[in-house]
């Protein structure tokens, strides 16, 4: 892997300083692991769907801030996501938050312009109160119980500034898999499945990062159990473009899922070996009553 340089710490990082010290952080430590480039695959289709959203912010207040919540032991996916959103919206702010006290002051002399560390939990405790126009919680939620979740979600969205986005799913650690929810402050919207496709036997595979809210549900009777054996169906009739190579086949079992099922992307995305799918069409039975 390459070495990550630290750059010189600012007087001050993103979202306008350190915030006062507040009451005990929301939540539990994550196991802390990390990698260079893990959430690659989230940030890139960050950016891509959630870009413009960001742009109007920084516009409308002057900047926009995004959170890399439970980022980890190292801080390398709050550096990254700011290089990376900042391709979208070159005056975005990422904050990154994390409940252990010792990594955020580990991460501290990673801090430069638009970027800071900051410790807390579930609250999100920006300075001044600022409402974030992104949370990004990837693999938070997979130590928690699946009846947790809605909870944890209500309390993220509800920190959102307007238009805002909360990103939340599990990878692998190699972030060659990965599968996250998109929430607005009024609830989940999309479901995004990504992969390395040339690792994919089948999309079923990417089952074991279904994020807990659905990892679950994938058995018989469940919708989401139901739309990976389309897939799955989807990608094996579409075995003779595996010729063409594994994303031409993703793009043809896509294409034709689509005839079933509300994807909301196109082949541009399908051609980044992604695939996203609306929401209330994988959602557990009796979600929301």
């Amino acid at each position: 892997m390459a070495s990550q340089q630290r750059p010189p710490r600012p007087a001050s990082g993103a979202a306008g300083g350190r915030p006062a010290r507040a009451a005990r952080p929301v939540g539990s430590p994550t196991r802390g692991t990390t990698h260079p480039n893990r959430l690659r695959r989230m940030d890139r289709w960050i950016a891509a769907a959630h870009g413009p959203a960001l742009r109007r912010t920084a516009r409308a207040d002057g900047r926009a801030v995004a959170v890399d919540l439970g980022y980890g032991a190292a801080p390398w996916t709050a550096v990254e996501l700011l290089d990376r959103l900042r391709t979208a919206c070159p005056r975005v702010e990422v904050a990154g938050v994390e409940i252990d006290a010792e990594r955020v002051a580990a991460a501290r002399p990673y801090e430069r312009a638009g970027l800071a560390f900051l410790r807390g939990g579930f609250e999100v405790p920006l300075p001044g109160g600022a409402r974030p126009a992104l949370i990004r919680a990837a693999n938070v939620l997979r130590q928690y119980g699946a009846d947790e979740v809605p909870a944890a979600w209500d309390r993220l969205t509800g920190r959102l500034g307007p238009n805002g986005l909360l990103v939340e799913g599990t990878c692998d650690e190699a972030g060659r898999r990965h599968v996250w929810v998109a929430l607005g402050p009024e609830g989940p919207r999309t479901l995004t499945f990504a992969a390395r496709l040339a690792s994919l036997d089948a999309p079923s595979d990417l089952a074991e990062r279904l994020p807990k809210a659905l990892i679950h549900r994938n058995v018989p009777g469940e919708p989401v159990h139901a739309f990976l054996r389309d897939f799955d169906r989807a990608w094996a009739a579409a075995a003779p473009y595996a010729a063409l190579g594994a994303r031409q086949r993703w793009i043809r079992a896509a294409s034709a899922l689509a005839g079933d099922w509300p994807l909301t992307d196109g082949p541009g995305r399908w051609r980044q070996g992604e695939l996203t799918v609306a929401w209330r069409a994988v959602a557990p039975r009796g979600w929301g009553t």
